[in-house]
């Protein structure tokens, strides 16, 4: 485990900070102005543009109002600039110029931080798996058939991925309960949220042209934290034959800051056990998960939050770099801007799993808020917060939050 790096900014050095120079994560931010590229440091947002217009970076677009341009140059251009940001902001390198171009994290406003090109989401959480399919058909029989030799993943909306603090609808859709003869439509009535982590994709790949694990895992430029919000009494009724769709296309949100691969190295963990041997094309190379904590908290309006799961993305059966290898082994071309969702990451147990649907089993157990108040689904004006951190010796790699409140549903069209 790598030994805190000191920075002459003060509330980097703060063992509670997610920030500190360890980290740099990369993002999209504006202070009154035009979006540009910025890192987290302590409490505050360094300006990209502002230090490549004065040559202390290389020109990588860092005023463009997303992160793409820079996510296409590669690793050695990834690596270059974390190394230039670390010497210019460590402890006795202080100057006029890196100073000026900080800003209080209080007086910005953080954007996507990336033009989301494609979105996939997969579920590769073995215990939600399990413990859908227990729901929906028996235990024995709880995962498909195909469950342990791939990752199962179904292609979303890149254009409903939102930053967090996005608020929004409660969708509407087509239900059927078991009970009716026809299905009705209007406003979902079981929605739910999933924690994630998502992959972002910096490197592309060639149409027809497979890679390997070690290749996909080069691809990856870092990871976000990500909420598949899901509308399941419409997922119920329109996932078979071709899995979900409208269900799940209402809105993803992420949180603000994309995390480096370098950030997080020193928290690489292997993936759990194999009950089945892997086919060569997707094997483990090695460690590839991270040892990550994760965290939900739900607040009613009015209320307080309430913390309603613990858990790791470790717990995760397939790492990104063999859902990545996986995504593009038929020949699928992979895009900078891509985003991966791991899949619902759940514990062994009620107190870590990462769904309301699996908490509450279905809506037969509801939890009991520290208001008072109970949810078996999201009510409108709920918030549902993610958070995550990787932890270290005195410090830690985080993500900012994941956040987004439910407003009331939108009019149906006539």
């Amino acid at each position: 485990m790598t030994d805190l790096i000191r920075s002459w900014l003060e509330t980097a050095n703060d063992p509670a900070t997610p920030f500190p120079l360890n980290n740099l994560p990369f993002g999209v931010f504006a202070a009154g102005d035009t979006p540009r590229c910025g890192t987290a440091i302590g409490n505050h947002v360094l300006d990209l543009a502002a230090l490549q217009s004065t040559g202390l970076l290389p020109d990588c677009e860092f005023e463009a109002p997303a992160l793409n341009t820079f996510m296409g140059l590669g690793k050695q251009a990834w690596e270059d600039v974390r190394q230039k940001l670390t010497d210019l902001l460590r402890d006795g390198n202080e100057t006029g110029t890196v100073r000026a171009a900080l800003h209080d994290v209080g007086s910005v406003t953080l954007h996507l931080p990336f033009q989301v090109t494609e979105y996939t989401d997969f579920y590769a959480g073995r215990q939600h798996a399990f413990n859908v399919g227990s729901m929906f058909r028996d235990r024995e029989s709880a995962l498909p058939p195909n469950w342990l030799h791939i990752p199962i993943g179904y292609n979303g909306r890149a254009s409903t991925v939102v930053v967090s603090g996005t608020d929004f609808h409660r969708p509407l859709g087509q239900m059927k309960a078991p009970h009716e003869e026809i299905p009705s439509f209007g406003p979902c009535k079981r929605l739910d949220m999933e924690l994630e982590i998502g992959a972002v994709v910096g490197l592309p790949s060639q149409m027809g042209k497979p890679i390997s694990v070690d290749e996909a895992d080069d691809m990856i430029f870092g990871y976000v934290i990500l909420n598949d919000w899901s509308a399941r009494d419409i997922q119920t009724w329109e996932y078979q034959p071709l899995g979900p769709f409208l269900s799940k296309a209402f809105a993803t949100t992420i949180s603000p800051w994309v995390v480096s691969k370098f950030s997080l190295a020193p928290f690489r963990c292997a993936t759990p056990p194999r009950e089945k041997e892997l086919l060569p094309y997707i094997r483990d190379t090695g460690p590839m998960l991270y040892d990550i904590d994760l965290a939900v908290s739900m607040t009613a309006k009015g209320g307080p939050p309430t913390v309603i799961c613990r858990t790791n993305y470790n717990t995760m059966y397939y790492s990104a770099a063999q859902q990545l290898a996986h995504h593009a082994s038929s020949g699928c071309a992979m895009r900078t801007g891509d985003l991966l969702g791991s899949g619902t990451i759940s514990g062994p147990d009620k107190g870590t799993y990462g769904s309301l649907l699996e908490m509450t089993w279905g809506g037969k157990h509801p939890l009991t808020l520290d208001c008072g108040r109970t949810r078996t689904f999201i009510e409108d004006g709920d918030t549902l917060a993610l958070h995550g951190h990787a932890q270290g010796d005195g410090y830690r790699i985080g993500f900012g939050p994941c956040t987004g409140t439910i407003l009331p549903p939108p009019t149906p069209a006539a």
